[in-house]
C-alpha cells in the first residue's frame, strides 16, 4: 500500500519596485518563501541572473535539500544498525550547465559527507552505509541527474 504525503510552500515575490517587469532590469528577483509555522526564506535569483547574493537561490535550496535528505537517512540507518555517529558535516557541491538561450539543468551533485563515529570498529559499517542512504533519499530518488557521495568516516 502506497501512502500519499502533502506539502504546501507559498512562494511570494517582493522585488517590484513600483514599475513591475516593465524592463528585465526593472525589479529585483527577490521573493519569500514560506509555509504554515516555520520563518520565511528570503529567496532571490543567483547574482549571474541579477539576484540578490545574500539571499538563497533555489539552486542552492535544491542542493540543500539533497545534502539534507541524506543526512536525515544516513543518520536514521546508523542507529538501527548500531553505529554512533557524534558529528557530521556536507559540503556538497552541484554543477548545472545553461546553453545560450540560457536554459539550464543540474548535470551532477556530488555530498561530500565528513562523518565522525564512536567506535572504530563501525567505520566500514559507517561508509557502507552511504549507498542506502542514497536509496533510501526522497529527494534523490526524485531527481533526473546524478547524485553522488565522496564520504569521509573517522573516530
Amino acid at each position: 500500500m502506497t501512502r500519499a504525503h502533502q506539502y504546501a510552500t507559498t512562494v511570494t515575490w517582493t522585488g517590484n519596485l513600483g514599475t513591475g517587469t516593465s524592463g528585465y532590469r526593472d525589479y529585483r528577483r527577490d521573493h519569500d518563501v514560506t509555509t504554515d509555522g516555520r520563518p520565511p526564506i528570503a529567496g532571490s535569483s543567483d547574482p549571474t541572473f541579477r539576484g540578490d547574493p545574500t539571499r538563497w537561490n533555489p539552486e542552492q535550496l535544491l542542493l540543500a535539500a539533497l545534502s539534507q535528505c541524506h543526512m536525515l537517512a544516513y543518520l536514521h540507518l546508523c542507529a538501527v544498525n548500531g553505529v554512533t555517529v557524534t558529528d557530521y558535516v556536507d559540503h556538497a557541491t552541484g554543477t548545472m550547465t545553461t546553453d545560450r538561450a540560457g536554459n539550464g539543468h543540474f548535470t551532477e551533485v556530488v555530498l561530500h559527507p565528513r562523518v565522525t563515529v564512536a567506535d572504530p570498529d563501525t567505520v566500514e559499517t559507517a561508509t557502507a552505509l552511504h549507498a542506502d542512504a542514497h536509496h533510501a533519499c526522497f529527494i534523490a530518488n526524485s531527481v533526473n541527474f546524478p547524485v553522488r557521495h565522496e564520504p569521509t568516516t573517522a573516530t
